[in-house]
């Protein structure tokens, strides 16, 4: 592997986006600011230390500065920035988050405590795919249950569970935490936090232009919270910069659903009748390049750019989420092959119906059977998942989640 190749999978495995000292000088004078004030500072993954220089310049009051990252290059750097500072009051550890006892790292050090950083953007199935070690220990700690445990629901950003444990130590005391995420990210760690009823005082959520400062084109935020007193009611400020002057929504929860936009959801609260239809997501497989096909003529062509000639028998028209947003493919531009059903359903009977297709089946076994959802353990071979009686229904309403604005489909 080369260098510049290792680089990249370093980069991924650790969520590498370096906070920009300015923005991390902005963040700090902001929370001084509003009134923070805290007697230590602790940032879990502090990188180059970009945070914790500029809570240096920021905080007079404070007496401790606790850095911790896995990677001992970015702590080195940090410190030869920082011998020129007297008596310096940081101090720097070589951990995996996921290795440090951080009870005993609050139990020592002086409150109000702020827990500042930028947690690693990436999400524990891409970490997984690159076989990654930077990731917790297995657990649903979402709470789902049953299929959705193993599927696409339990995958979760790292940082997710990162700033999520933090706050459920930190409910214990008066502190505050301020981290950079993901705005999905920042949402469901609230969500957890209101459910499990921790003693979250106060919430605000800051939106962050991520393409300006990290050059990625994702929703981030600062989320804010403000810990060690009695529960506030399940709601959250929503502002677009750093500053309390626009406020732009207000999430919350409203049973054990959260809401993007509580008060409008007050106003039209009457629309909000009785489910009819269960909402579904498509057809799971983890395999395009082998399971889905562009249809040329009587030929097939997968992925892989390989031609291929199969029964219909197991052949359907799929559609992906940019042909519904785009409305544009009347007619379906791929086909998928679907082995079974039921999740259940034996796949030994296509042997006997459709030779073709299980010999290529049987030609693709490799890259099939080393597909890593627990989704597919002690299931017949080549199993998918995401189907049952809806997926052969006569007609179907599909959304296309990402879709900046909706569109009729007439298909």
């Amino acid at each position: 592997m080369t260098s510049m190749v290792k680089k990249i999978f370093s980069k991924v495995e650790f969520g590498d986006f370096q906070t920009p000292y300015s923005l991390a000088c902005d963040i700090c004078k902001f929370l001084d600011f509003l009134g923070i004030q805290p007697l230590s500072i602790l940032e879990p993954t502090c990188g180059v230390g970009n945070f914790l220089q500029g809570a240096l310049q920021t905080f007079s009051t404070c007496k401790e500065f606790v850095g911790f990252d896995i990677n001992n290059e970015y702590l080195e750097e940090f410190k030869q920035r920082t011998l020129s500072l007297p008596n310096s009051p940081v101090k720097l550890r070589n951990s995996n988050f996921f290795q440090v006892n951080w009870q005993d790292v609050l139990e020592k050090i002086p409150k109000p405590v702020l827990i500042l950083g930028n947690p690693p953007w990436v999400t524990n199935s891409e970490l997984g795919n690159l076989n990654g070690g930077n990731l917790p220990t297995k657990s649903n700690f979402q709470g789902y249950k049953g299929i959705d445990a193993l599927t696409g629901k339990s995958n979760f950003d790292i940082s997710e569970w990162m700033i999520t444990r933090l706050l459920y130590l930190l409910q214990e005391y008066d502190g505050y935490l301020a981290m950079l995420c993901k705005t999905s990210v920042a949402r469901k760690v609230l969500k957890q936090a209101w459910r499990n009823n921790y003693r979250l005082a106060k919430a605000a959520i800051y939106i962050i232009d991520a393409k300006k400062h990290f050059n990625v084109s994702v929703g981030a935020c600062l989320l804010l919270c403000w810990t060690g007193n009695s529960p506030s009611a399940p709601k959250c400020n929503v502002y677009e910069g750093l500053s309390n002057n626009n406020k732009i929504a207000s999430i919350g929860m409203c049973g054990s659903e959260l809401l993007a936009d509580v008060e409008m959801y007050h106003k039209w609260s009457r629309l909000d009748g009785r489910e009819h239809y269960k909402w579904r997501s498509g057809v799971k497989h983890d395999c395009a390049k082998v399971m889905e096909f562009y249809r040329e003529g009587n030929i097939l062509r997968n992925g892989l750019g390989e031609t291929c000639c199969l029964e219909d028998k197991y052949l359907y028209p799929i559609y992906k989420s940019s042909d519904i947003a785009g409305n544009n493919n009347v007619c379906p531009r791929l086909w998928v092959l679907i082995t079974q059903k039921n999740v259940k359903d034996d796949t030994e009977n296509i042997k006997e119906l459709a030779q073709k297709t299980w010999d290529y089946l049987v030609a693709h076994a490799e890259m099939l059977d080393n597909r890593k959802s627990a989704i597919y353990r002690k299931r017949p071979r080549f199993s998918i998942f995401g189907i049952g009686e809806y997926s052969f229904s006569p007609w179907k309403v599909a959304i296309s989640g990402l879709a900046d604005s909706t569109h009729k489909c007439n298909t």
